[in-house]
């Protein structure tokens, strides 16, 4: 068989792995596949209990969610909000549609996660919030954090997007800010095609954020018998996923044992089958922290150059292998450009933009399958 006649190995593919057909018909035979259904309730009710949250809410997307924290938290136009300057653009977006001005920090060098050690210097009177990501499921440095946030009085809304079951020093990702974001795109560990979920760890927020999630009405309360009607009392949207994606979601989380154990066999082996060739190519393979417990959300390398990673990327689609790239900086886009982002500002971020390259890495990816993306690359050699 020819190179070009290979079959496709995708970088991402969402599939089946449990119940999700069957619960979806099931949602609809209840006659409520509306938001707030059976089965978005066993999430929310599975979320809350295994993760020690006092409040979870599924939302249409991860965007949603942050969108939702930024409305908490009354951001204000000229008011500014930290976050690290290697991550997806909805984590600015949400907050700048509020009037607020991104300020970027740049990441650390080994696990690319916001830098803590360069937050302090750019809290200001008008910080309104610091946003952690845990980039590919590897927890920030969560204590030096929220010490620099406490010290400031400052919120802290950790966008958990690829960390949902990873762990810092024993404790679930998404537990440590006054909210968290979850994502369940199809790129994710657990999918229902688009969603996201808030997580609210200050009870304080639980009632408004209820309330925001429901057009603005104290509809929830008005199901709960709290009111004997429902009215607007607030700004708000239409964040509710349908029952039919929570079906769908639920299906996944039943069984996310055999999907956590799965992505984890899959990065071990690329991480043991290629770290030779790494260490001999000068390519910085991921790094997690002995305290950390990562998600096993992707398998990503750093090739020493731009034309190398590029490179890498067109020697693997040669052999029908899909890798990819990840976030631009976000101060040398357009927009950040317009917030007064300049080259230099974040001197990580923008080197390791260039050098990192995604393996693929997903529920259903086969061991022969892996074997081949591992042999392709111990033949790039350079």
């Amino acid at each position: 068989m020819s190179e070009n006649s290979l079959k496709l190995i995708d970088f991402n593919r969402p599939v089946i792995v449990g119940n999700e057909m069957q619960y979806m018909a099931d949602a609809v035979a209840t006659g409520k596949i509306s938001g707030d259904g059976i089965y978005t309730k066993k999430v929310h009710s599975f979320l809350e209990h295994e993760l020690d949250v006092p409040r979870v809410l599924l939302t249409t997307s991860c965007t949603h969610a942050l969108e939702m924290s930024a409305i908490l938290l009354d951001i204000q136009p000229g008011d500014e909000v930290i976050l690290p300057d290697f991550t997806f653009v909805s984590t600015v977006n949400a907050f700048v549609l509020r009037g607020a001005k991104p300020v970027f920090v740049d990441v650390r060098p080994d696990t690319l996660n916001l830098d803590e050690t360069k937050l302090e210097a750019l809290i200001t009177p008008k910080t309104k919030a610091i946003l952690p990501v845990h980039y590919a499921g590897v927890g920030c440095e969560m204590d030096a954090i929220l010490e620099i946030a406490h010290r400031h009085a400052v919120p802290v809304v950790e966008d958990n997007a690829h960390g949902l079951f990873g762990k810092y020093r024993d404790k679930n990702l998404g537990t440590f800010g006054v909210m968290a974001t979850q994502s369940f795109h199809e790129t994710k560990n657990f999918s229902s095609g688009e969603g996201g979920a808030l997580l609210i760890n200050e009870p304080r927020y639980i009632e408004r954020a209820e309330i925001i999630r429901e057009k603005g009405t104290n509809r929830s309360r008005f199901f709960r018998g709290q009111v004997d009607k429902y009215s607007w009392v607030d700004i708000g949207s239409s964040y509710l996923p349908s029952d039919i994606l929570a079906a769908y979601l639920w299906g996944q989380i039943e069984q996310r044992e055999k999907i956590q154990s799965h992505r984890k066999n899959l990065w071990e082996r690329y991480n043991g089958e290629l770290r030779d060739w790494a260490y001999s190519h000068e390519v910085q393979m991921p790094f997690v922290p002995a305290h950390v417990e990562q998600a096993y959300h992707m398998f990503y390398m750093l090739m020493p150059t731009l034309e190398l990673r590029q490179g890498l990327i067109a020697h693997l689609r040669e052999r029908s292998i899909q890798a990819v790239f990840h976030y631009l900086p976000l101060h040398l886009s357009d927009m950040g450009r317009g917030f007064g982002g300049q080259p230099g500002d974040c001197p990580i971020t923008e080197r390791i933009s260039d050098q990192l390259i995604r393996l693929p890495f997903h529920n259903v990816l086969s061991a022969e399958d892996q074997g081949r993306v591992i042999e392709a690359i111990l033949e790039y050699d350079f």
